[in-house]
Parts: C-alpha cells; structure tokens; sequence
C-alpha cells in the first residue's frame, strides 16, 4: 500500500530560494531509493486560527512561510528500506545539504490512503488540511469523505487524497497531533484537494458554499480544531 510522509515546516521567508534548492536536492535524493513523487506547497492564503491553524502548528513567526509537503512511497516498507540505505548520501546529509529552517519546529508522521479520487495533474493549487478523527469514527469518515469529495471534483478540483495516520510521532515542541489537539480516542488525517489553478479554488469555494447537499452533512470529527490552507507548489518531483 502507498505509504506517505507528510510534513509541515515554518521557513523563513527570506529564505525561499534555498528552501527550493534544499528541497530539490532531497527529493533528488529520495528518488533514487525509491520515492514515487513528492511535492513540497508554499504558504498562500494560510489562515491564522484562534483555537488551531498551520501557523500555530508549527510555531510559525511573522517573518516565516508555512510550508505543506508529502513524499509518496510504494510501501511503507520501501521507505523504511530508504531511510537504512540513503544515511551516507550527501544530498540528505544535513552537513552538506543543512536545512534553511529550523527542523526542531517541523511536524511529520507517516500516512496511509483511506481514500483517493482524480488524478495528480503537474502544479495547480492545492488545499491542505489536517483534522482528528474519532478511532470508532474511521467508517464514518470514509462514507462522509465518499459523499463530499466528489463535489468537489464536480466544482473544479482535479485531484483529492484522504490519508490516516499510522506513524505519527509525539513531539517535545510541535507534532501532529499537538497541531489539531488530538486525544488519545482520536487519529490524525493529513489530507489535500488540488485545483487547476487558484481562481478555480476560489470560485469552486464560493459555488459550493451554496450548495444544498452541504446542508445536511454532519462532520464525524471536531471541524473546530480542523486546520486548512492554501498553498502553491514550490518544488515538485
């Protein structure tokens, strides 16, 4: 089964061109034992949040950029085998390849498919979200996701991945169960929607803001402590 690691990191926004250079190398990296794809988003329209939000998540400063990523992996046994073999590689070594951020901040934890519709189309625009899930709530999840998510392909949007959590890592300064308040009842879904462009986002937002289906729908988590955004490719592979 695909196996994904996704990550969110607060850079410096001065500092996005070696960002871009940092994160090329790595997945330049990854490739070569095995990644599939990987796609690293820089912040857009990223809100702030009273209760959570992808700033809050990662501690992000005024002068930083949230940055929302994953790398597809075969399996998860591929990656494992990937992160034994790659130690000695110079492009992954932080002496010659140091991370223009600060890598005590980033959240990562390791994801599973649940569910996957269209099809992953070069750059575009992308909405990211990251919500807790009750563990007596995954079926619900999965049939509210499978009545949802084909609206929004119906208002526009090419590309969607639902994704549960099964290695996500308890942190001393940020994780991603620290990042939505997750309890101990609950998993972490690290999911996104990707769009044509922006102006198809917005509009397709707006369209279904007004769309009756919605009306009923009742949500199988906490939306309060759901945390979105929006976001642009930066570095792809």
């Amino acid at each position: 089964m695909t196996y994904i690691q996704g990550f969110v990191v607060a850079v410096p926004t001065g500092n996005r061109d070696r960002f871009r250079t940092h994160a090329d190398t790595a997945m330049e990296g990854f490739r070569a034992y095995g990644m599939q794809h990987a796609a690293e988003c820089w912040g857009d329209d990223v809100p702030e949040g009273k209760l959570t939000s992808f700033p809050m998540a990662v501690q992000a400063q005024p002068d930083e950029t949230v940055v929302f990523a994953w790398y597809l992996w075969p399996s998860k046994a591929v990656h494992d085998a990937a992160m034994r073999d790659s130690v000695n590689d110079p492009r992954l070594s932080m002496d010659a390849n140091p991370m223009p951020f600060d890598g005590k901040r980033v959240i990562y934890g390791g994801f599973e498919p649940v569910l996957e519709l269209g099809s992953r189309q070069p750059g575009g625009y992308f909405d990211g979200f990251i919500c807790a899930v009750p563990k007596d709530a995954r079926a619900a999840f999965r049939s509210f996701a499978d009545k949802v998510d084909p609206i929004f392909l119906q208002y526009g949007a090419t590309w969607i991945m639902e994704n549960l959590g099964v290695d996500v890592p308890e942190g001393t300064i940020t994780d991603f169960r620290r990042a939505v308040q997750a309890r101990s009842d609950e998993d972490v879904m690290f999911s996104w929607t990707q769009w044509p462009d922006k102006a198809t986002r917005d509009a397709g937002s707006r369209r279904m803001m007004e769309d009756p289906r919605f009306a009923d729908m009742q949500m199988p988590f906490d939306g309060s402590r759901m945390i979105f955004g929006g976001f642009a490719p930066l570095v792809e592979r």
